[in-house]
């Protein structure tokens, strides 16, 4: 069985709604596990992050899904000590080599530079040897007739991003949705890489895109 892990930190509870909505997709296939750790301040102390049982568990894991709130255009202080902490052992033993990766991040700006956290999380999965995954959907809310409920609709493909305006306690439904469906992929592709199980690539044009995305309106 494949064994998928979300890493994450939140700061006011908008990046855990993204995490769980990542989580949510991990769990939608059968011979998949998920589980879910949360990056806190209390496991960072001079600046260094500490929690053996969390790092055990994601050494122990086929693909690592991690997330963050970007705060002043980059990663989360919190988050950056927990990525610095798998340095010894975890990169000089290439513990974490051709595992899965991914990942996802928040913020209350439109763009908020979101795209600098997750080049920061690609950066780190790459110097850990991992292999990346990023969002498969067209962009949605790209047209006049576009929503903020509508698939991908900040239009990301490195990893997944949500926007929650400053006086709402969750991202759009359509970067939960988003957000979501990464993880469902992230499942299929380690399920296959793992244990050979393979799966018929979902495709669809612009057109069939955009009337997905205007049907989810109509039951939302």
């Amino acid at each position: 069985m494949a064994r998928i892990a979300v890493v994450y930190q939140s700061g006011k509870g908008h990046t855990n709604v993204l995490a769980d909505a990542v989580l949510k997709g991990v769990r939608q296939l059968p011979e998949v596990s998920g589980e879910i750790f949360e990056i806190t301040g209390k496991d960072v102390h001079a600046g260094r992050f500490k929690n053996q049982e969390v790092m055990e568990a994601l050494d122990a894991s086929d693909a690592i899904i991690f997330g963050c709130a970007t705060y002043m255009g980059s990663a989360s202080a919190i988050f950056k000590a927990f990525l610095e902490a798998a340095f010894l052992p975890y990169w000089l033993e290439q513990r974490w080599k051709d595992k899965i990766a991914a990942g996802f991040t928040n913020s209350a700006s439109q763009n908020g530079d979101k795209l600098s956290t997750l080049f920061q999380l690609v950066v780190f999965a790459m110097q850990m040897g991992m292999i990346w995954v990023g969002v498969s959907d067209l962009p949605g809310n790209n047209w006049s007739g576009g929503a903020r409920s509508d698939l991908n609709r900040l239009g990301t493909w490195v990893g997944a991003m949500g926007q929650s305006n400053a006086d709402e306690d969750a991202p759009s439904i359509g970067d939960i949705d988003t957000a979501e469906r990464l993880g469902r992929r992230v499942a299929l592709i380690c399920r296959r890489f793992r244990d050979g199980v393979s799966f018929e690539t979902e495709r669809m044009d612009e057109a069939g895109f955009r009337k997905q995305n205007l049907s989810r309106r109509a039951v939302s």
